[in-house]
């Protein structure tokens, strides 16, 4: 499903983010990317995202060649592809129910769909009874799990999310460990970047390790 050959990715100015990595996650994995701060964890997401196009070698998600593939077909590969950012990326002047249903809008779902599939993601994060707040009313843990709700409701088969509990309490964040769990149970593919390898051992998820761009293990 997602397959990393050889990859180089190089910014402007020389700056090398990720050093000839190779590995391939199969689908229905579990897999926790980690490192130091810089190690490369969000440019290995954005570039599964494509996001990002390698500087060298090939990344194939879900039998597409990244670095090859036409920009009109990037938003037809990110309809299987949900992505949960750092810093929540929500629109605060609409409500949660309108932010969980923009990526249908954009997709043209058919109204009454989306209204069902909006709902249904609001529940499954349990903030089906706040469909009407905005994201300042919301907690810290409310917000990560509306991203949750959003990066779901099109019922991806990848789930790519940077550091997700990276600003939540202990509570939090196991609520939201639990949520990636149950996911996965049902055969989404998960890639998680976090500093912490001990989320990958609470997750019983694989462990790829980065150091300076580079695969340590």
């Amino acid at each position: 499903m997602i397959a990393f050959s050889q990859v180089s990715k190089r910014y402007p100015g020389g700056y090398e983010a990720l050093r000839d990595l190779t590995f391939s996650i199969e689908p229905g994995e579990m897999v926790c990317v980690t490192g130091h701060s810089g190690a490369g964890k969000s440019t290995l997401l954005k570039l599964v995202a494509a996001i990002e196009t390698p500087s060298n070698g090939s990344v194939v998600v879900n039998g597409q060649n990244i670095g090859q593939i036409r920009r009109s077909a990037i938003p037809f590969l990110r309809r299987n592809i949900g992505l949960i950012f750092q810093d929540h990326k929500l629109l605060y002047n609409r409500t949660a129910y309108e932010n969980v249903l923009l990526p249908l809008h954009i997709a043209g779902f058919d109204p009454a769909e989306s209204a069902k599939r909006v709902r249904a993601a609001l529940d499954k994060v349990g903030l089906l009874d706040r469909e009407k707040s905005f994201p300042v009313a919301l907690s810290g843990g409310e917000q990560q799990r509306l991203c949750i709700a959003r990066a779901i409701v099109n019922r991806p088969s990848i789930l790519l999310a940077d550091e997700p509990t990276g600003n939540l309490d202990a509570n939090y964040a196991h609520d939201i460990l639990e949520m990636f769990k149950s996911f996965n149970q049902v055969g989404v593919t998960i890639v998680i970047a976090t500093p912490d390898p001990q989320t990958a051992r609470d997750l019983n998820a694989r462990l790829l390790t980065l150091d300076h761009g580079k695969l340590a293990s």
